[in-house]
């Protein structure tokens, strides 16, 4: 099987994913590890995911307002900017986190060179200052903001009930409340996360990937080799 980066593929086994393996706890905050990253990807996309599919039903009621009576627009492009720009963010926190969680996954002993936990710590930091930025304008806009119809005449409003009655006040919009509701969920997360990535990584620079309790079960292992081996000598 082949090795890229210092990473044996074929430690990638599905086994991995079961209870027993997944959860133990042989190796530093694993279970934590997992559970707070997860909670930070699942939200982050969920809120993405919310958001896109709010982002989409505006732009099809800009169209069809703007197709069916010519020179008449819908003015949103506040929110399907902040909305894009909360796709990037979700893509973002589940790439940064997700990747942690496979890698310790699947190789939590790798060993990593000081570029590479740079790269970690900086590349954290910044999910949470890209999650930061989207929570906060997202919230603004959501809160102050609303699409506006030009010319705002019985056409126009007759046109925006006929295009799916999307509320020209974002507020009022449900899903795009949720949506909010899951980014800061998932900025708490990935506040969370990458302070359990940078001790988990001054741990490892310390004492290895092993738990208090891995590393005396590792001990114990090799006392019982080291006394099996001195036995035999004798009964030689």
């Amino acid at each position: 099987m082949a090795v890229i980066w210092g990473l044996d593929l074929k430690e990638m086994q599905w086994g991995k994913f079961k209870s027993g393996y997944m959860w133990n706890t042989e190796y530093h905050r694993r279970r934590t590890k997992f559970i707070v990253y997860q909670i930070a990807m699942i939200c982050c996309v969920v809120s993405e995911s919310l958001g896109t599919a709010v982002l989409s039903d505006y732009i099809d009621q800009q169209n069809y307002v703007s197709g069916n009576y010519p020179g008449a627009t819908v003015y949103n492009n506040d929110f399907v900017g902040v909305a894009s720009y909360n796709i990037f963010v979700g893509v973002y926190v589940a790439t940064i986190f997700g990747s942690a969680f496979f890698f310790d996954l699947f190789w939590p002993e790798r060993q990593e060179s000081p570029a590479v936990k740079l790269a970690w710590r900086i590349c954290s930091v910044l999910a949470c200052v890209f999650t930061l930025a989207s929570a906060l304008a997202y919230t603004v806009i959501l809160v102050t903001h609303s699409a506006i119809v030009a010319p705002d005449d019985p056409t126009s409003r007759k046109l925006l009930d006929e295009s799916g009655g999307m509320p020209l006040t974002y507020r009022k919009n449900g899903r795009a409340v949720a949506s909010v509701v899951f980014l800061w969920v998932g900025l708490c997360g990935t506040i969370a996360s990458t302070v359990l990535l940078w001790r988990s990584l001054e741990y490892i620079d310390e004492f290895g990937p092993k738990s208090k309790a891995g590393r005396k079960s590792q001990e114990q292992v090799a006392k019982e080799e080291n006394d099996v081996g001195i036995d035999d000598t004798r009964a030689t």
